[in-house]
């Protein structure tokens, strides 16, 4: 690993800290970095960031869409699925069962499973990922990339007031609904997680690095993560 020197600079005041550290992977090499995050963490948008830094692909709902081509469902419900429930997986099995039985494909074989389409995700991540270097937001990518030689597995998170405030700020809502929005979303990413990957979201030893987001605010834990990969 390569031994490298940065300074990081905190938003709230003047003060850098040089620490030294190493680069996790080689971005000058085709790799993957997989972001798991809280509800109302922002770990979307450092997601975005870091990819648009990095000059790669952000995968998440593109990922829906690619399963739903494979299995000829059409651009528009792939666009309802995902305005109707953040938890999209259990609608998108829904509907492909309703699908496949609204119109008689009975010809097809078995209806698939739950797992089996998330299978079908699991190849569209992986095929992405060997044709080009890309950010992956949630989805369980990183269990799908344990084993791969070049990733950052990251998961970020934050106190819940913290969330419960930002929450507030972007959709509007009470700080009560707020906070039933982060019990509904987490607990439906933990189950999602132990239900296809038999691993626990909260267990560190599934990522490379764990960051409490509310320490560095969304644009310095970009900076931080950047300096991970040696940010030039």
């Amino acid at each position: 690993m390569k031994i490298c020197r940065y300074r990081l600079f905190f938003l709230s005041s003047q003060q850098s800290l040089e620490i030294n550290t190493y680069y996790i992977m080689n971005k000058h090499e085709k790799f993957v970095i997989t972001i798991n995050r809280q509800f109302g963490t922002g770990g979307h948008e450092v997601g975005a960031a870091i990819a648009e830094r990095l000059g790669v692909k952000l995968l998440d709902k593109q990922i829906l869409e690619a399963v739903a081509r494979k299995f000829d469902i059409d651009q528009e419900t792939v666009d309802k699925l995902e305005s109707r429930n953040m938890s999209w997986w259990d609608d998108f099995t829904q509907f492909y069962r309703s699908y496949m039985i609204d119109n008689t494909y009975h010809d097809l074989g078995p209806q698939l499973t739950s797992h089996e389409l998330f299978e079908a995700q699991a190849a569209v991540i992986k095929q992405i990922a060997e044709e080009e270097s890309c950010v992956v937001i949630g989805r369980c990518a990183f269990d799908i990339f344990k084993d791969h030689p070049n990733s950052l597995k990251i998961f970020i998170h934050s106190p819940e007031e913290k969330r419960i405030r930002r929450i507030v700020e972007k959709y509007g809502v009470s700080p009560d609904d707020a906070k039933l929005m982060i019990v509904d979303n987490d607990y439906t990413r933990e189950l999602y997680t132990k239900t296809f990957t038999g691993s626990e979201w909260y267990d560190a030893r599934n990522y490379d690095v764990s960051l409490d987001v509310s320490k560095f605010g969304l644009n310095g834990t970009v900076n931080y993560l950047m300096a991970l990969v040696g940010d030039d």
